[in-house]
């Protein structure tokens, strides 16, 4: 992993002030209704095992399923979405041109997930650093993201969406130093599934501008878990393929397995989060995977 690191803001405090009324959407009427009898999934089934999970159909409000939806568990790199949401309302507020080079330091690289480390090129464009993180989950390239754009902006952008209980609290590194934040960042199912409906509905921004997003996130080479249940190319699937077109943002380490995003077909919309934390010094990989699955089955069988 990488070594520590002291990454400073070189942004604008200002640049995140967005223009959506403050309000937590998290009580409107999405969140609304009982689940469908087509939403059975196991989360339950594991012992030794917490998942956060809710589904429900952006326009109708009616709810696919729900387990513990308002529980804040770590989500590894979900909170990653918002630094990607950030970088686009300081490039909306004038603060940030996605034009704008940003290089690379040695000291921010991080090996694993991601393509960067493995390339020549150290300088991206903002925009391409942040198709690497929508694409590949890119610690190197979230890293200089966030030295762009500033852990302070991006919590408190968070909070001008209205969500208290789910954040990007820290760049990559390991071992994390005495004081640091503990964990890179957490969420509920309530919240980043509700973040994900209102991009779908082109709240924030312009439709060109919440395209931006979608397709940093439609780049998602990880297709392993809900969205394992629709058989789609990995690696190109920004369309809709057997009639389902999926959009989405995983997380992934040794305790944690987290995925949200869109699915839709062409008359229906369902927003989804699903988390899973369970104890260090066990692997439940294998075990949570299955229900993963199951949950996207849930989805694809109302669709």
């Amino acid at each position: 992993m990488t070594d520590d690191m002291n990454v400073k803001s070189e942004s604008m405090n200002q640049g995140t002030t967005s223009q959506v009324e403050t309000t937590s959407q998290v009580e409107t009427a999405s969140y609304v209704g009982t689940p469908s009898n087509m939403g059975s999934v196991g989360f339950d089934r594991l012992p030794g095992v917490r998942f956060s999970a809710l589904a429900f159909d952006i326009d109708s409000g009616e709810r696919v399923f729900a387990h513990n939806e308002n529980d804040e568990l770590d989500t590894a790199s979900m909170g990653k979405v918002f630094l990607l949401h950030t970088a686009l309302q300081m490039h909306v507020n004038g603060n940030l041109n996605l034009q704008e080079r940003l290089s690379r330091r040695p000291s921010e690289r991080v090996d694993e997930s991601g393509i960067w480390y493995l390339m020549e090129q150290d300088d991206l464009s903002v925009y391409d650093v942040a198709v690497l993180v929508g694409a590949f989950s890119d610690n190197f390239a979230t890293n200089v993201l966030i030295r762009r754009i500033g852990l302070e902006n991006v919590a408190r952008q968070v909070e001008d969406l209205g969500y208290r209980n789910s954040g990007l609290h820290d760049f990559l590194r390991w071992p994390r130093p005495a004081k640091a934040p503990r964990t890179l960042s957490t969420g509920t199912a309530a919240e980043l599934s509700d973040f994900m409906a209102r991009h779908a509905e082109d709240e924030f921004w312009d439709e060109s501008t919440n395209e931006i997003f979608r397709r940093w996130l439609g780049a998602g080479a990880d297709t392993s878990m809900v969205a394992s249940a629709f058989d789609l190319d990995p690696l190109a699937h920004y369309n809709y393929q057997r009639d389902v077109w999926v959009w989405n943002k995983t997380g992934t380490n040794g305790t944690i397995r987290a995925d949200s995003g869109i699915v839709m077909t062409p008359t229906r919309r369902v927003a989804y989060a699903v988390f899973a934390n369970w104890e260090k010094g066990t692997d439940r990989v294998v075990d949570v995977m299955p229900i993963m699955r199951e949950a996207g089955e849930a989805i694809h069988r109302f669709l």
